[in-house]
């Protein structure tokens, strides 16, 4: 149960904390061009093992990725203040040419978790690096989180029992599917009825937006966003390890799009296992090939 973390950065270092903390691997190894920060990391991360699960935390080059059944890659330039993820695009594209063969060398039959930025081309470009792997991006888990979150926040109840995934692209272009989301079991404006609670179209328009702009307000804040991205990778991680069979927004290839982009997908042991088609208004079926229009329309740039 042996998971890689390639990139040692806010996200990187933080996805291998969460992984530590839930007990998701019992042996992980940090991995960056930086060795001193690898180490650096590995060892404070290492520290936390005692006092909760165990994990064996290191350091190492390329070859200590042999015997991995997960390699997350985090490798690549952050988005700053005022950048879309599609602007690091040519840059993390040529972090990738250096990277995924050498991942994709030795650890030949690790899945490969994409979590660098934008996630669903660079999930193509690896995909095509690494061709006899199982590929897949962090993709809209995150976001799925953040509009979960929101909505049990209006609804006053555990974000848990509220279901609703963002599909498309992790990104400007993303699409909220509102037809998707339950609370309980009930379709949002049935469960706020139900209690009470305001349900108009400004308090949807509200969760929208602030789905949509997280990202940004956080990096305003505080120049990045890693918490919450860095337990979406240890759930997709574990469900992967522990071929959990996991229904996920998780980017993956999707032929009839073109492109990879989220959906609802079962995650095993070998990634992607199965695509669900969720039933979606006529509007949100015209917002997701919107979505992929965008998203094939930026990877020419690096994918021809």
């Amino acid at each position: 149960m042996k998971v890689g973390v390639v990139g040692s950065g806010l996200v990187g270092a933080t996805a291998a904390y969460a992984l530590t903390l839930r007990g998701s691997c019992s042996d992980l190894m940090l991995v960056d061009r930086d060795e001193a920060r690898a180490q650096a990391e590995a060892q404070d991360i290492a520290h936390a093992a005692p006092i909760s699960h165990g994990t064996r935390v290191s350091s190492g080059g390329y070859a200590a990725l042999e015997d991995c059944r997960v390699v997350v890659v985090a490798a690549g330039a952050n988005q700053q203040p005022g950048e879309t993820r599609l602007d690091l695009l040519e840059k993390n594209a040529a972090i990738f040419r250096d990277v995924i063969p050498q991942v994709s060398q030795h650890a030949p039959d690790a899945v490969l978790l994409i979590a660098t930025n934008p996630v669903d081309i660079l999930t193509d470009l690896a995909g095509r690096l690494a061709p006899n792997q199982p590929v897949l991006g962090s993709g809209t888990v995150l976001d799925s989180a953040r509009f979960r979150h929101l909505i049990a926040e209006r609804a006053g109840v555990d974000a848990t029992h509220v279901h609703g995934y963002v599909l498309g692209e992790h990104g400007d272009s993303e699409v909220l599917a509102w037809s998707t989301a339950a609370v309980a079991g009930l379709p949002v404006a049935d469960f706020m009825r139900s209690r009470g609670l305001e349900w108009t179209p400004e308090v949807q328009s509200d969760i929208d937006r602030g789905t949509r702009d997280a990202a940004a307000a956080i990096i305003g804040g505080k120049r990045a966003t890693y918490y919450g991205i860095g337990a979406a990778l240890a759930r997709i991680a574990e469900a992967i390890l522990d071929d959990r069979r996991a229904v996920l927004t998780v980017s993956a290839p999707t032929p009839e799009y073109g492109v990879s982009l989220s959906l609802p997908r079962i995650v095993g042991a070998r990634g992607v296992e199965a695509t669900l088609t969720p039933v979606l208004t006529p509007e949100e079926r015209e917002g997701l090939e919107a979505s992929a229009r965008v998203l094939r329309e930026s990877g020419e740039k690096v994918l021809g």
